[in-house]
């Protein structure tokens, strides 16, 4: 069982790393393209200056997003609000360092009006390609137990028509036959009928959605199903917890379930160092005349350091020294300190414009170069706040199977820390 799980695992794996590839490379190439026919249009020679912008372009850009699951108007929404952030930024720190003036303007016009028009073009035919590759090669499956994870699995894969499976129903013995009941959610029938029906309607995959308690009524499933051809997964309900990352893994060849781990192991944890290494770099460089200029407003808006360094907890749950612009009067980091609030008094005029923009937060790039960061991640809280949040919300400690990060989920939806 444990075998055809890793099957499963690693099938899926690569379904989706197909997909999820083209996703994060698309939006890059099509920036990268479009200022390229730019460039092309206008006579540009390919110089200096505009392969440092195509290699800042890419680690801008990357990773994209495929859009596949989102309406036409998020579509839209995301990638020109994207767009119009990234050339911003862009325009932004090639004026404070000067680097614009190696560009002509009416390439960058031009540019900024080709990008979108580039990006919308590439998604549409994305969105419409893909879907029809995985029609054109699409699979049967039927779930064995119609229970929540059964359910479950069904829907994710009803959401993802890229993986070119089709759910015909499902095998319970607690559920009886509805009569006239053909949609996706039907009940095909108990489970003694399974090898009967598979072999008759040329099943392609069976996922067995069971509890790991019903070893034996699995046991004599796959007895049943000895004799056809169609491939058979097992879905163990632990997949169905809200775990950070539920995978499985092997000890010396012996299979194991990993319930709670992080994502970044191995080459994976490699690609995300580095990243993090380069990125973390170039932000540095970009940014230092800005961090130069908070630096002089901190030190002159109040008295006091002009960094402010707090212990925070970080990847595993160690504690780690995280830097920020001073925004406060104080330099508080004991075991019982207030969080601060609207119109708080420790806050001065200076710290409360930096705070708004988040430009305190900008020497967390030198924890990033340090390693006890990441670029992105769940934001770290002071340990006093750190200790509170734990005692109310179940599975709080599970986000610090990650590194901390500057940026994350939260941050993106607008939720603050």
């Amino acid at each position: 069982m444990f075998a055809a799980l890793d099957q499963q695992q690693n099938l899926l794996k690569v379904r989706l790393s197909l997909t999820t590839l083209v996703g994060y490379l698309l939006d890059p190439i099509l920036l990268v393209a479009s200022l390229a026919a730019v460039m092309a249009h206008y006579g540009e020679p390919f110089s200096a200056p505009y392969l440092t912008l195509w290699a800042i372009v890419v680690l801008l850009a990357f990773p994209g997003k495929s859009q596949l699951g989102s309406s036409t108007a998020e579509m839209y929404r995301d990638l020109i609000s994207g767009w119009l952030l990234l050339f911003s930024v862009l325009i932004f720190f090639g004026y404070v360092s000067g680097y614009l003036d190696a560009f002509p303007r009416y390439v960058l016009v031009t540019w900024f009006a080709a990008a979108p028009v580039t990006l919308l073009a590439g998604h549409h035919i994305m969105r419409e390609v893909i879907p029809r590759l995985a029609v054109n090669n699409q699979r049967t499956a039927v779930v064995v137990g119609a229970n929540e994870h059964g359910q479950k699995l069904a829907e994710q894969i009803r959401a993802n028509p890229f993986l070119g499976v089709r759910v015909i129903g499902f095998f319970d013995d607690r559920v009886k036959v509805r009569a006239g009941d053909t949609h996706d959610n039907a009940i095909l029938g108990p489970m003694n009928q399974l090898g009967q029906f598979v072999k008759a309607r040329g099943v392609d995959i069976i996922y067995l959605a069971l509890p790991m308690a019903s070893q034996p009524r699995i046991l004599q499933l796959l007895d049943d199903l000895r004799d056809t051809t169609s491939s058979i997964y097992f879905v163990p309900d632990i997949f169905m917890t809200d775990l950070i990352q539920a995978r499985v893994d092997n000890v010396s060849g012996m299979p194991v379930v990993a319930v709670c781990e992080t994502p970044f192991t191995g080459v994976n944890g490699l690609i995300k160092r580095a990243s993090d290494i380069v990125l973390s770099i170039l932000i540095l460089i970009l940014i230092s005349p800005v961090m130069l200029a908070i630096a002089i407003g901190v030190k002159r808006s109040s008295p006091g350091p002009v960094l402010f360094k707090q212990r925070r907890y970080g990847l595993d749950g160690k504690e780690i020294i995280v830097y920020k612009f001073r925004s406060m009067s104080v330099c508080e980091d004991g075991f019982d300190m207030p969080q601060a609030q609207r119109n708080d008094p420790r806050v001065t005029a200076f710290g409360a414009l930096i705070r708004r923009t988040s430009l305190d937060e900008l020497p967390q790039f030198f924890n990033v170069l340090q390693g006890r960061m990441s670029i992105v991640g769940p934001r770290p809280h002071a340990v006093a706040h750190n200790e509170t949040y734990r005692r109310l919300i179940k599975g709080y400690m599970i986000r610090h199977k990650v590194k901390p990060g500057i940026t994350g989920w939260a941050q993106v939806n607008g939720c603050g820390q």
